[in-house]
Parts: C-alpha cells; sequence; structure tokens
C-alpha cells in the first residue's frame, strides 16, 4: 500500500512512513493511493465479531508490510484492552430508526480515544523497532489532546506537545491534558484559537530545518493512522443493523472533518452507506461550503461545542482531493487561495462530486441546549452538545433507513453545558473521580511560531 500526498508533490511513501511522518513535506495530507475494497461476503462475515477482530480485518489492507499480522492483532488488542464496554462502541436506540454510536467509552471519554490508543501502540512498536525517538505536536479543540497525553504518557521514545486555545475548552478537556504528571508530556495554553493552534503546527512541519532537527510527528486527523482507525466502527455498527443486506445512514457532529471523512472512506471500501451527514454548530463553514460551493472562514464563535469550534477544517482538504478527482495542483491551488485570502471557491464538478457524497445541517446555540433537553426528555438518553448537534441534524434526515448519529462524548466532559440545559449533572466516571483534585500543569503561551519552537526544543528529553 502506497500513500500519495493531496497536493501532489511530496515523496511516495508507505504505511509506516506516512503515519510517522503526518503531514506531507508539500503542505497536504498523505492518502492511500488506492482504497481496497470489500465484497458483500467479506462484510457479512464480519457480524457477530468482537471489535478487534473487524478492526484486524478493516486496517490490514491499508499496513502493507509494516507490521506482521500476529505483532498488528497484539497492538489491536492492547489498544482497546482499558475501553469499559466489552463492545467498544455499543449501539443503542433513540428512536424509531434512530440510533446512538457510543464512542466514549475508551480512557479519556471521548471518540479520539478509538484512533488515538491505536496509534500509541503503533507508534511505540514502530519506534523501539527502528531505534527513534520523535517529538510529537499536536493541537486540540478540546479531545485530541487529552487522547493523545493518555496514549503517550511515560513513553521513552516520544515527548507529547498538545496546544489548546486558551480558555476555550471545558474544565474536564483542560484537566485532563493539565494534570498527568509524566514528564514527557506538555500542555500549552495557546492565546488564540483552535485555527490558530491547527496553523502554528502546520507552520511547525513547514519548517524544515525545525521539523527535522527535533523528529517531529503529528498526530492530530491529519494523519492517516487516525482516520484509519476511525473508519472500523462504521463496519461495526452497520453490520449490526443489517448491512451488507440493509443500507445505514450515519450523522457526524464535526469540525475538522476527520470522522465523517472516515466514512467515507468505508462508503469506498463497499460499506452501503446512504447518507453521510455532516452536522455543525453556530461555526457553521462545513454547512456552508456544501450549500454555495464558496469555503469562507468567518472567524470563530466560542460555544457550548468547543470541540465544534473551527473554521479551517483539515480533512476536508482529503475530501477536496478526491471530490477534484486526485488532482493534487487543484487542491494545492485551493489551499494556497485559503491562506492567503481566507476563502476559496469549489469548482462546480467537485462540488456536484462532494454532493454526492454529503448532506449537510447546521445547530444554533440555542437549538443546542434546546436538544439536550429534547433528547432526554423523549429518549432518556444525556447527550454531550456535540452529541446533541448530530442527532438533531439527524432527524432532519430520518426515513425507512436506519440512521446512526455519532456520540462523539461522554456528557460528563461538558457538566455545565449539560446541566443548564437540562437540569442533570452528570458525574464523572469512577477512574476520573479525582480529577478536580489533582494539581494542573500547564504553560500559557504567545501565538508566534518562533517562541513555540523555543519553547519546545528546550523541553525535549532527549
Amino acid at each position: 500500500m502506497r500513500y500519495i500526498s493531496t497536493r501532489g508533490a511530496a515523496p511516495v511513501l508507505g504505511f509506516e512512513d506516512a503515519m510517522l511522518t503526518g503531514l506531507a513535506r508539500d503542505g497536504g495530507l498523505y492518502v492511500p493511493e488506492t482504497i481496497p475494497t470489500f465484497s458483500a461476503g467479506e462484510i457479512k462475515a464480519m457480524a457477530g465479531q468482537s471489535y478487534e477482530e473487524v478492526a484486524f480485518t478493516v486496517m490490514r489492507p491499508f499496513i502493507g508490510d509494516s507490521f506482521a499480522d500476529d505483532e498488528f492483532r497484539a497492538i489491536i488488542a492492547r489498544a482497546y484492552e482499558g475501553f469499559t464496554h466489552d463492545a467498544r462502541a455499543p449501539l443503542v436506540q433513540l428512536g424509531s430508526n434512530h440510533f446512538l454510536l457510543e464512542l466514549f467509552h475508551g480512557p479519556t471519554l471521548a471518540f479520539k480515544d478509538f484512533a488515538m490508543q491505536l496509534i500509541g501502540q503503533l507508534f511505540e512498536a514502530s519506534l523501539t523497532k527502528r531505534g527513534q525517538h520523535v517529538t510529537i505536536v499536536g493541537a486540540t479543540s478540546g479531545d485530541t489532546g487529552s487522547a493523545a497525553i493518555e496514549a503517550f504518557r511515560g513513553l521513552d521514545a516520544v515527548d507529547v506537545f498538545i496546544l489548546f486555545p486558551e480558555g476555550r475548552v471545558s474544565d474536564v478537556q483542560r484537566r485532563q491534558m493539565t494534570t498527568p504528571v509524566e514528564g514527557n508530556v506538555h500542555a500549552l495554553a495557546l492565546k488564540g484559537d483552535f485555527d490558530d493552534c491547527q496553523g502554528k503546527l502546520k507552520d511547525m512541519f513547514n519548517d524544515f530545518e525545525f521539523r527535522d532537527e527535533v523528529g517531529l510527528a503529528g498526530v492530530n486527523s491529519i494523519n492517516w493512522a487516525r482516520v484509519l482507525a476511525q473508519v472500523v466502527y462504521y463496519f461495526t455498527s452497520a453490520v449490526s443493523l443489517g448491512a451488507p443486506e440493509r443500507a445505514v445512514n450515519f450523522t457526524v457532529p464535526t469540525g475538522n472533518f476527520g470522522d465523517i471523512f472516515a466514512g467515507y472512506i468505508a462508503r469506498r471500501m463497499g460499506l452501503p452507506i446512504e447518507k453521510l451527514v455532516i452536522a455543525t454548530n453556530q461555526n457553521d463553514i462545513l454547512h456552508r461550503t456544501m450549500e454555495t460551493g464558496v469555503y469562507e472562514t468567518q472567524g470563530v464563535t466560542p460555544s457550548i461545542s468547543p470541540s465544534m469550534d473551527i473554521q479551517v477544517s483539515s480533512n476536508f482538504e482529503r475530501a477536496l482531493f478526491f471530490a477534484y478527482g486526485g488532482d493534487g495542483a487543484a487542491v494545492a491551488q485551493q489551499m494556497d487561495d485559503l491562506k492567503t485570502t481566507g476563502r476559496f471557491t469549489v469548482s462546480q464538478g467537485a462540488l456536484e462530486a462532494l454532493r454526492e457524497q454529503f448532506a449537510s445541517g447546521r445547530v444554533s446555540e440555542d437549538e443546542t441546549s434546546a436538544a439536550i433537553k429534547d433528547f432526554q426528555r423523549r429518549t432518556g438518553q444525556v447527550l454531550c452538545p456535540h452529541s446533541a448537534i448530530g442527532a438533531r441534524v439527524a432527524d432532519d434526515h430520518l426515513g425507512a433507513t436506519p440512521m446512526v448519529t455519532l456520540a462523539t462524548a461522554h456528557p460528563a466532559k461538558f457538566p455545565e453545558a449539560v446541566e443548564a440545559a437540562c437540569g442533570t449533572h452528570i458525574a464523572l466516571p469512577p477512574h476520573m473521580a479525582d480529577l478536580f483534585d489533582k494539581e494542573e500543569r500547564m504553560t500559557v503561551v504567545e501565538n508566534d511560531l518562533r517562541q513555540l519552537e523555543t519553547l519546545i526544543k528546550g523541553r525535549l528529553s532527549k
């Protein structure tokens, strides 16, 4: 399996190198040169299998000869042994033909654990084999950072620096990043919003002298291995609902487009997905783009769904690449336009291709709170703000085909917003009950590339 850049001007890599590299040297994102497909019989055979067994089957074609089968099975087993539900990603019914896919049973209570726990094990196996040390820098709007720190803390071969927007994550999200005591993890509160954090991360990758000096690696959803891990739960949930004989729809609350792009890959692999619905909050750039064909940043407005407070959705570049038929030069031009003018226009052909794959919807701040209250009243389920946005948008797309809404985080990660909406206080699970008793350890940093690079170099353990 070979991986190519969405901008068409970076070296072609194998899975392991693409994983460790993260962002391509031309600024693009790696995607598989070809997408393997499964027959209906192969998908049907997944019924009744464990999550780990399906994960091996789904991901194995993408990894080439990077890991032997027994080694890869062991990596998958270690990745998910800390999840608190045997099904890993269980389905619960919200209503007639509407199901909730609970993706919050991992160690940090968010869907990012599915990818990050796996990528932590993959990195450790690969770096140990190679005798390498890397510096991971990540940007987070809330959940990626805590999942990355949980996955990599204490590992000798990795230093981890997580950038998050100061004052724009929930108290639980922040404390999950700032209370680990291991010396190889560093929480950096950047003065700005998530797009500033993500922008500085990309600037570091494009500073090749710094990148090579520190052995920079990325675990944001720019990393293909992150997307690949998320493909798995589309298969497990769809098969549980009758695939391949029965088509399934998915609604995905998304900001950076990685989780829903994983659904696109699942569909390309042969999973009978009828609709993929993008659900956005008030920072609705993805919905506006699907409506108008114009991708235009308008600034980030803080919300009670902070993980979606994004205007530059990195993984949308991957969707554009396929919508443009693999034309890396066209994608590179649009990304250049975005960087210089804050906008680009999707060609009519590419927009039609996107609309064939994705629908979309938007939920305001008031509607988000109302949805939390409404779903608790109707179903007894207390949803986090992000999951409530997904469920609310899904309501507009219900029909004869089963709809699965991805529940991306546990409501206890956003207690103030949930309690204000429906009057119910959701306690943290026992393994996190002492989170607010722990001492925090973080550094507030300016939105300045050179200062960040100097700080990171000064804190490296090796």
